[in-house]
């Protein structure tokens, strides 16, 4: 028959969402942009690029979702799928290596910088003792890592609600880690800005923060569409990519505690010690 599909791939329909997305990316640069600079509206652009980026997410992420229980999401799809991910959390992991050579630049060469007295941690600051709130939110991490691996197996041999019940796990515990680390920010000795410790400690520890939110989400995209029936043994690569986000969002929390919170805070008056 003309037109009959004799192959593995799936070919896209046309979708707006890659414009709208970069058009909302475009207005959320210049409104922050803006916001930074005082200008007027500046926060409402902002928000407004906020607000169209998410709706993308939705919208475009709908589409993956039909698309997937339609059964387009063929194994050879499923494993372009995963070399994407793959190539996501790459990414992201270079990302966050910016921060850490920021980080790793003053801690290894203070003398270089006027400011912190030749020392790191610079003179005069208190740090956050590693071993109370930051110890606590690893173990918490670990534990979700636990978790969400249990979730994982038991949708893999068909064990629905173990599936549910690891979720309901991780996410419980990845909420507590967001507010425990709001607790610290809130209590912490030093400001964000105007010291390159604090900047390069805010921005380390708040972008993961920022990675933990996101994944929490995730997860609970997750376990709603497991209520709803969807995710199978063999077809579940939703679940899947999250729980590969989830894991590296653990191991990167585990290299922030040794070098910023543990090594960073070595010599320095622990704050409330």
């Amino acid at each position: 028959m003309a037109g009959a599909k004799n192959h593995d791939y799936h070919i896209l329909p046309p979708s707006p969402w890659p414009l709208m997305g970069s058009f909302s990316a475009l207005v959320m640069a210049v409104g922050a942009v803006m916001w930074m600079h005082t200008a007027a509206y500046g926060g409402s652009i902002f928000m407004l690029g906020v607000a169209g980026v998410i709706a993308t997410m939705y919208l475009w992420w709908a589409d993956v979702v039909r698309e997937a229980n339609a059964g387009d999401h063929t194994p050879v799809v499923g494993l372009h799928l995963r070399y994407g991910m793959i190539l996501f959390i790459a990414s992201e992991v270079m990302f966050f290596v910016g921060w850490f050579w920021a980080w790793f630049d003053f801690a290894l060469f203070p003398a270089a910088v006027e400011s912190v007295g030749g020392v790191w941690p610079p003179k005069g600051i208190e740090v956050i003792d590693p071993f109370s709130f930051p110890l606590l939110n690893t173990l918490i991490l670990l534990c979700s890592g636990t978790t969400i691996t249990w979730a994982h197996h038991s949708l893999i041999h068909g064990d629905r609600e173990g599936l549910k019940k690891g979720l309901w796990l991780t996410i419980l515990l990845g909420a507590l880690f967001s507010s425990i680390q709001v607790f610290e920010y809130i209590h912490a000795p030093f400001p964000f800005k105007g010291l390159n410790y604090s900047a390069a400690f805010y921005m380390a520890t708040g972008f993961h923060g920022f990675h933990v939110l996101v994944g929490t989400i995730f997860l609970i995209v997750c376990l709603i569409r497991t209520y709803k029936g969807d995710f199978t043994p063999r077809q579940h690569f939703g679940f899947e990519a999250a729980a590969w986000y989830w894991h590296f969002v653990d191991v990167v929390w585990l290299f922030l505690f040794i070098t910023i919170y543990v090594w960073g805070s070595a010599g320095a008056p622990i704050h409330g010690g």
